[in-house]
């Protein structure tokens, strides 16, 4: 059993079964990857995939057993080779982080600055996701961490930093009549318009659906969503409605057009947070990307999360 079979193995079932795509993904062949499963499934003495003439079309149940474990050997191996790169330089390497289109935008840049005055060979690659695909990235181990909202759902696999509070505002083209209003706004006022928001903004799970939900009136009508702020509010000012969104998206010079009206006293706050697996293996670097962006978050309080008996929220 070789390394590379898992790997080819592990790849087409990241592919969605798709050996042409695995291939492309690990610049090598076709007919390379498919005798390698072959071989590696010979040795076995079980099938992984079930096949329909060529094609692969399934996963049979040993096969997620066997790919369940080659996920976890490889990011192991992975591990391995890290340990021995930090050990043989402290400040030369690669740092991948996933994080929402918000905190990309608004909220990092000032944390990359900063990071890359002090690291300037380490190279950082930022990836832009949804808030379920953040959870996904972290669990397959394509990235360190991730940043983002609060969690989804709980996941044994993951571990979860709380950082600071955000909440949320409306957006709305200059002279709109909630402008107008001579008290706070309500929930009745936005859910008369309709509603521009995030995608996992109604989601069951999220504080703005428990507003609504335990809220009077009728729910909004949503006519779009969208994980990037940017996208919100260019149609808000094309009048398909009002943005529901976090209120440090949006600056009133830069937003010409545009008004801000606060909706903090209708939503609880949210947390940004730093998701990462359980087993997470991170160069010293990393920590100290952490912690210009949390400063509560030291490398001995990391450590005591990821290597403790206890889960701890960092939340102020």
């Amino acid at each position: 059993m070789k390394l590379q079979q898992l790997r080819y193995a592990v790849e087409v079932y990241r592919q969605n079964l798709n050996i042409s795509d695995a291939a492309e993904a690990l610049f090598t062949s076709q007919p390379g990857i498919s005798k390698q499963i072959r071989m590696l499934e010979d040795e076995l003495g079980v099938p992984l995939f079930t096949r329909h003439g060529k094609r692969i079309v399934a996963v049979t149940a040993p096969g997620r057993i066997v790919l369940d474990t080659a996920e976890r050997i490889l990011r192991e191996v992975q591990k391995i080779k890290r340990i021995g790169t930090e050990f043989a330089d402290q400040e030369i390497g690669s740092l991948t982080i996933a994080t929402t289109h918000t905190q990309a935008r608004y909220v990092l840049p000032r944390v990359i600055k900063s990071f890359a005055a002090q690291y300037p060979s380490v190279q950082l690659n930022i990836l832009p996701a949804s808030s379920k695909a953040l959870i996904q990235l972290v669990l397959n181990g394509e990235v360190d961490f991730a940043i983002g909202a609060e969690m989804i759902a709980e996941h044994p696999e993951l571990h979860k930093l709380s950082c600071f509070a955000w909440n949320r505002s409306i957006i709305v083209p200059d002279a709109h009549p909630l402008l107008s209003l001579n008290r706070p706004l309500q929930l009745t006022d936005i859910s008369a318009y309709p509603l521009i928001t995030y995608d996992y903004a109604l989601e069951e799970y999220s504080d703005v659906a428990r507003a609504f939900a335990q809220g009077e009136g009728e729910p909004p009508q949503i006519v779009l969503t969208s994980p990037d702020a940017e996208v919100i509010k260019a149609n808000v000012l094309n009048g398909l409605g009002i943005g529901l969104t976090a209120t440090m998206a949006f600056d009133l010079q830069r937003d010409q057009g545009l008004q801000q009206i606060s909706a903090e006293h209708l939503f609880e706050p949210a947390f940004s947070q730093i998701i990462l697996r359980k087993d997470a293996y991170l160069c010293g670097f990393a920590y100290e990307f952490m912690a210009l962006f949390a400063p509560m978050l030291t490398r001995s309080r990391i450590e005591s999360v990821l290597y403790g008996n206890f889960d701890e929220d960092f939340s102020i």
